[in-house]
């Protein structure tokens, strides 16, 4: 990037502000003033020296520091509301949300705000958003959040009960894709893909068997990087699987139906293993009697390992398994019990046994009133065990317990996700949950 030494003259409705192109090319090729550069980062100068913008002065001042310092103050006669409007138009919400926390770090995070939801009793899942905002699953409601965790119109799926959602990203920063189960005698359920700002049905996803269209239950969702998305389907005759759909059309591109003795179609949890193109699938208790963790290969429509506790004693702690996970750079499969014990299983072995660790046992004694099985996530090679009304990150190369998150309002944590920088727990009472984000890094 060339070095820009030129003054830069901008009229912003009526008052006057100078300067360089240096401080304008860190806003970046996407923002606003991207625009003003060629390809080469040399400033195109306007003829009449002068850019006129018709925009709020205050905002504008307040956006010109944040580019000079890193730093983002706001006075406390101009609403914040106002200065993220503003920084929307000039393309600089991501150099915003930099300046208001910082990189993604879970031993480093901390309680940012306790969010109480409209509708009280337990919520069914938590969704965070690329750009750092949430969904909350509740009953058949969705509520959603933008990063500002200011609420937009709900989405009712009237009365049909939500299984999972997930943002579609990049193709569609609005996309939100909700899987519901079916109504028995309505002939509904299955997916739909909804604008998270407006509420708005775009399309619904649909289960074709021997070219007829059929009704089922979505459950588990997971997409890849070639906006391809997968879900868990249980339909009434035979279409029990993981089916497969095209993000920007909606069309079912693939069916791997459930074979026998086995189970897809029930998954609790869907992730795409990026590096081998594969697809993990776990079922787990107590949806199940017993637990299926497979990976599947829809190049060769084959499953390509597979684990189960079917055959394992009935003490085991095999037997209760409560959540799984991927670690593609350890060739492994992280499970967790219900008494947070971290068990790996190496995919360098088929159907190999459950390595336990004893030293992540951090529950002991009494259960509380309102248990909730425990989640895991991985993030950034830090692993995270929702526990209670606590979570657990572990890291290095022996997953060492490293630090614990805890609020003391809202009950057991029966959900959590993480992205755009923060982590989101729910908790199980009165539909509460908390954001915790990484403090920014000091300005020097």
């Amino acid at each position: 990037m060339a070095i820009q030494k030129d003054r830069v003259s901008f009229n912003v409705g009526g008052k006057i502000f100078e300067t360089t192109g240096t401080t304008l090319a860190i806003a970046g090729r996407e923002s606003y003033f991207g625009a003003m550069f060629d390809e080469n980062w040399d400033l195109q100068m306007n003829i009449s020296g002068e850019h006129f913008i018709d925009r709020n002065p205050d905002c504008f001042s307040i956006l010109l520091d944040l580019l000079r310092t890193g730093e983002l103050c706001i006075p406390p006669n101009i609403p914040e509301k106002l200065v993220y409007r503003e920084a929307l138009f000039y393309g600089l919400m991501d150099h915003v949300r930099s300046a208001k926390w910082g990189p993604f770090d879970g031993n480093r995070l901390q309680p940012s705000k306790t969010v109480t939801g409209r509708a009280p009793g337990d919520g069914t899942a938590i969704r965070a958003s690329p750009d750092g905002g949430c969904c909350v699953a509740h009953g058949s409601m969705v509520h959603i959040y933008d990063w500002m965790l200011e609420e937009h119109p709900p989405i009712n799926l009237d009365y049909q009960r939500v299984n999972d959602a997930g943002w579609v990203g990049s193709v569609d920063p609005t996309g939100l894709v909700i899987s519901t189960c079916e109504r028995l005698g309505r002939g509904q359920g299955g997916m739909g893909l909804f604008n998270s700002s407006s509420g708005e049905l775009k399309y619904k996803f649909n289960v074709t068997h021997e070219g007829v269209v059929k009704s089922y239950t979505a459950g588990a969702l997971s997409f890849d990087d070639n906006y391809k998305l997968f879900s868990s389907c249980k339909g009434r005759s035979n279409e029990y699987g993981i089916g497969v759909w095209d993000q920007n059309t909606g069309q079912q591109v693939d069916f791997f139906y459930e074979p026998p003795g086995w189970s897809l179609g029930d998954a609790d949890k869907l992730q795409w293993l990026h590096g081998s193109n594969c697809l993990l699938v776990a079922t787990l208790f107590p949806r199940k009697d017993n637990c299926y963790i497979s990976l599947l290969d829809f190049r060769s429509k084959s499953m390509v390992w597979s684990w189960s506790d079917m055959w394992s004693p009935a003490n085991s702690d095999d037997r209760r398994v409560r959540d799984a996970i991927g670690m593609e750079e350890n060739s492994s499969i992280c499970v967790v019990n219900e008494f947070e014990d971290l068990g790996f299983m190496d995919l360098r072995r088929d159907s190999g046994s459950v390595r336990w660790s004893s030293r992540s046992r951090l529950m002991k004694g009494k259960m509380p009133d309102e248990p909730c099985y425990p989640k895991l996530a991985l993030h950034e090679g830090q692993l995270f065990s929702s526990m209670n009304d606590c979570i657990s990150v572990f890291c290095g190369s022996d997953w060492v317990l490293t630090s614990r998150l805890r609020r003391s309002f809202g009950g057991s944590i029966c959900d959590f996700s993480i992205g755009g920088d923060r982590l989101f727990a729910l908790h199980s009472e009165e539909n509460v949950f908390d954001i915790w984000e990484t403090p920014p890094p000091p300005i020097v």
